[in-house]
């Protein structure tokens, strides 16, 4: 036998009577990394007030369990502070600007029918997708994108302002998928308290959970990506009884900038507040001791939808899930709750408008921070990173995934958002020091904040002579943006 041979018959022996870790690294198959499930969880109107975010007196305790064992986003900001424009943005990883989605009725796929979306690229890379509630905007829901769970759009919705549709009688939606449709003039379900029976059971959301967890058995062998979206705490704040009584009405705190009407600072542009409030209050003034009952139904509210979360994470963990599920947490947009007066998001630009809950917890994970500012457009990319999926083309966020892992890691970008009120387009762009807003490119007004020492945007500073580099780099980010005017 020759020295060739001699020396590879005595590797291949050795080779099957060394254990594997002993073999040289050369020699081994890298694993596959494994796909993780996700588990997509959205709130209707929520605020970053949450036991998480260091609001001690809410009772938060599911979604306080996602952040102690996840990383909590404390500057995540919507691309647009109505409903449909911002998930439609983060579901199509594109700017209102650029998906073309700017009000409650628009839907992408009239304009741009070829768009792949979030739950869609998962769908198309071998998971299973699923809805239960409210995930796109209510009537526009996007059937494609899911296995399971799509509905159809509602024309009724889709197509007002054609003027060669016929409307037709809405389509009744899955009584498991909460009604989100919009107000019929003279509804005043939103300034009404709701107080439900037992535990909610009637209630859409409580339903849509039930589902998500059926959902969840039925495919828990497969890679799934499950949304739920959970419509409380929109308007009208709803909750059974137990709920409202975890609060004392006369312990609710007001907002240091608390009005009875909506109306913006003296400092800043009166078209930055609305003089009519769209959600809450509508048409009235909100004194202090209503404001307060109000405010202790938003937050019972949201302790019911708190409940629902945690239904869910039972679930996921009762079906041996939760080693290799990504749970994210996450709100639409901001919401005044009688800052400045205002009780609704519409069309805010300020903070409080803007910034939302995000909520990241991977399996093993433990309990972080980041303080790195990320928009919501951000997501797709990130969720398909951590997954393990190709790199999605034609998107326009980037992905904040390392900050899962470092959230002192490096990630310097601004938040961009956008609004439009009556035919006046407002920009919003947001750094980790400031934030810049203006109507009409500055014709209308403008502010600036630093928000840091600020936090509750009291002064406003954009016509301050000492601050008129920041205005102008401020202004050149937007001008470079992809919210800019084209």
């Amino acid at each position: 036998m020759s020295n060739i041979y001699r020396r590879f018959f005595v590797t291949v022996v050795l080779a099957s009577l060394l254990p594997a870790a002993s073999l040289p690294v050369r020699s081994q198959t890298k694993a596959k990394k494994p796909k993780y499930n996700v588990l997509f969880i959205s709130a209707d109107d929520l605020r970053p007030e949450l036991g998480a975010y260091g609001v001690k007196d809410i009772k938060t305790p599911n979604i306080d369990k996602i952040a102690a064992r996840g990383t909590r986003f404390d500057r995540a900001y919507a691309q647009f502070p109505v409903c449909n424009p911002s998930r439609a943005s983060l579901l199509t990883g594109k700017y209102p600007t650029q998906n073309g989605v700017m009000n409650n009725n628009d839907y992408f796929r009239r304009k741009f029918p070829d768009i792949v979306t979030l739950p869609q690229y998962f769908k198309n890379n071998g998971y299973i997708t699923l809805r239960s509630g409210k995930i796109f905007h209510g009537g526009i829901d996007d059937q494609v994108s899911w296995t399971e769970g799509g509905e159809p759009t509602d024309p009724n919705i889709t197509e007002r302002g054609n003027p060669n549709f016929r409307p037709a009688q809405a389509s009744q939606s899955d009584p498991a998928f909460p009604s989100s449709a919009p107000r019929t003039a003279g509804d005043n379900r939103s300034d009404r308290i709701v107080v439900l029976e037992g535990d909610g059971e009637d209630h859409g959301d409580y339903r849509a959970t039930t589902r998500a967890i059926d959902m969840m058995e039925k495919h828990k062998d497969k890679p799934f990506f499950l949304a739920l979206g959970l419509v409380k705490p929109h308007s009208p704040p709803t909750a059974p009884r137990k709920f409202f009584d975890l609060y004392d009405v006369n312990k609710i705190p007001l907002p240091v900038d608390f009005g009875a009407t909506p109306k913006a600072l003296p400092d800043a542009p009166a078209i930055s507040i609305s003089p009519r409030n769209s959600d809450i209050f509508i048409g009235r003034e909100s004194p202090p001791d209503l404001s307060r009952e109000m405010k202790r139904a938003y937050w019972a509210s949201t302790s019911f939808m708190d409940a629902q979360v945690g239904r869910v994470l039972e679930a996921l963990e009762k079906n041996g899930l939760k080693d290799n599920t990504i749970v994210v947490f996450w709100g639409d947009h901001g919401y005044h709750l009688g800052e400045k007066g205002k009780w609704s998001k519409a069309y805010s630009l300020y903070e409080i408008g803007l910034k939302v809950p995000l909520i990241i917890a991977v399996p093993k994970g433990k309990a972080n921070s980041t303080k790195r500012v990320v928009e919501l457009v951000d997501l797709y990319p990130t969720l398909a990173e951590m997954c393990g999926l190709p790199k999605p083309d034609k998107v326009s966020g980037d992905s904040f995934a390392k900050l899962v892992k470092d959230p002192k890691g490096a990630f310097d970008r601004p938040a961009f958002a956008i609004v439009e009120i009556r035919g006046i387009t407002g920009r919003s762009v947001r750094t980790a020091k400031w934030h810049y807003a203006e109507w009409d490119e500055g014709k209308e007004g403008k502010m600036l904040y630093a928000t840091e020492e600020d936090p509750h945007e009291l002064k406003n500073l954009a016509e301050d002579p000492k601050h008129a580099a920041v205005v102008a780099e401020m202004k050149r980010l937007l001008v470079n943006s992809p919210i800019a005017k084209r």
